[in-house]
């Protein structure tokens, strides 16, 4: 059997969130079409039964960019430290995208990896194959990767062949979690992404980057069988605070009801949700909010 850590790195919207969503076949990571929406390390665990099965522990992470904040210097640390810490590397690129620097910036790091790294050329059902060609000469001249698989994260189109390509890659061993596990990011996590990702959903383009969801109360309620969820929506100015509330409290109601539907099939319980707006300027760059978003500075997964 093989099993091991599996890192998916890349730009930010090249579909790494929803590579790792259809692989482990659960909703982990949120997903929207702003750039920067993950802003943690995901772990997400998939076992494969069989005798030339095993385990591969993936870990999402935010896309690596040029940091202008604490918040966005902590997002990429995240991203690069695992680099180190894994036994094979996923690079997702947007094969839409033209290359750019950001892209050549990601693969000087890849290249310095002395693991196996292979290339997922994602969104390859919104590209035409003859385009597909010259991209892959070009990237295969760039670097020396263990594979190059053209796949789409939507669809499903070529994961399943990226998985098998990344098992095979992977050490011989045991599994290193339970076959049921799953992550390891905490239940509060979940419901903060969750509320961020219909507030991603229903803002303006230029205010995700300034918004925040943190959890103040997470109360399962024991027996009563009905979770109750406080969180608190940061914005940094005061001019974004009715944005996010709407007309007569119309918009900041629509992110709850659809959150509290969302949370209650994740939870399988009846929810109570409640949120409020809170103005802190220049929360992205203090470190005691970056800490209560789960920010803090990257450990090592083993």
């Amino acid at each position: 059997m093989k099993a091991g850590f599996v890192s998916i790195i890349g730009r930010p919207n090249a579909g790494k969130s929803t590579l790792l969503n259809r692989i482990v076949g659960v909703k982990l990571a949120i997903v929207s079409d702003k750039p920067q929406t993950t802003r943690n390390r995901i772990l997400g665990a998939k076992t494969y039964p069989g005798e030339a099965g095993g385990q591969i522990v993936f870990m999402d992470t935010p896309g690596i960019h040029r940091p202008l904040h604490r918040m966005n210097v902590r997002m990429v640390d995240a991203a690069l430290e695992t680099i180190r810490d894994v036994d094979a590397l996923v690079l997702v690129v947007d094969a839409v995208e033209p290359p750019g620097r950001g892209d050549r910036f990601v693969l000087e790091r890849v290249a310095r990896a002395e693991i196996p790294v292979v290339l997922a050329l994602n969104k390859i059902d919104v590209v035409k194959k003859p385009r597909l060609l010259p991209l892959i000469d070009r990237y295969r001249v760039e670097h020396e990767f263990a594979d190059i698989v053209p796949i789409s994260a939507l669809d499903g189109d070529g994961v399943e062949r990226l998985e098998r390509v990344l098992l095979s890659l992977l050490p011989d061993g045991e599994p290193l979690y339970p076959d049921d596990y799953l992550t390891d990011q905490p239940e509060r996590f979940f419901a903060a992404e969750t509320v961020r990702e219909k507030l991603l959903r229903h803002t303006r383009a230029e205010l995700p980057y300034t918004t925040a969801v943190v959890v103040d109360q997470f109360d399962d309620g024991g027996s009563r069988g009905l979770l109750r969820i406080y969180c608190t929506i940061l914005v940094e100015q005061p001019s974004q605070k009715p944005i996010v509330l709407g007309r007569g409290g119309e918009l900041i109601k629509r992110i709850g009801t659809e959150a509290r539907l969302d949370l209650e099939r994740f939870f399988q319980m009846r929810v109570f949700l409640d949120l409020h707006v809170k103005v802190k300027p220049d929360w992205r760059d203090d470190d005691r909010v970056l800490d209560r978003m789960g920010l803090a500075p990257p450990r090592r997964p083993r």
